[in-house]
Parts: C-alpha cells; structure tokens; sequence
C-alpha cells in the first residue's frame, strides 16, 4: 500500500560557526525577514508559506540546505524508500526516541526528514 510524501514547510540551512553569524545578519538585516524566535536556541525567518532555520553547525566546512516532508504514516513511507534504494542516514542528527520520522538523502547529497506531521 503507497502512502503520501509531500513537501513540508521547514527549510534547515546549516552553517558552519565562521558564517553564523553573517548569515543571520543577512536574513534579519539585509533582507529584512520576519525573524522567529519562539524555538531558542534555533533562529528562523519567514519565507513566504516556508519556515528558515539557521542552524549553526561546528562539523560542516561549508553550508547545506535540508528540506522537509510529510507523510501521514512514517512506517509505511519507510518500506517504499527503502524498497526504491533511497539512502538513510540517520546519523547526521540524532531524533528524540520513538519520533515518528526519519533523515534520507537525496542521489545529489541534500538530507530531507521525513515525518509525520505533529510529530515534532
């Protein structure tokens, strides 16, 4: 039985500590988003119908973008990416014990979650 994946609305830019705080400025000051500050220590900004997450990140040399998705039943949405070859790694970030989702990666290296909703 095929279960739904569909984009979710959080977008994670992780980035290395020597652009932290650049990057923040960016967003806040220069553009001028609307900045989230209800989840410290994360820093987000509204990006129209999306949420951006900065989040610093001491092991990576450069910046990565990891996206979001939804499904409405994580086991399920397991067995069909497994059952078409799509890598798992949960490793990059460890995820409170019985969460109903999990970290993939896309063919080109962009990590998405997959979860179901309401399970954050």
């Amino acid at each position: 039985m095929k279960t739904e994946i569909k984009g979710g609305i959080d977008i994670a830019l992780k980035v290395p500590p020597h652009q932290y705080q650049q990057t923040i400025a960016f967003y806040r000051n220069t553009l001028g988003l609307e900045e989230i500050t209800d989840k410290p220590p994360a820093t987000g900004f509204v990006l129209g119908p999306n949420r951006l997450w900065i989040d610093e990140a001491p092991a990576l040399s450069q910046a990565e973008i990891w996206l979001e998705l939804f499904t409405p039943n994580f086991a399920q949405a397991e067995k069909q990416l497994e059952e078409k070859g799509v890598v798992r790694c949960d490793a990059v970030e460890p995820l409170p014990e019985g969460f109903k989702g999990g970290w993939i990666m896309s063919p080109c290296g962009i990590v998405h979650m997959v979860r179901e909703e309401g399970a954050w």
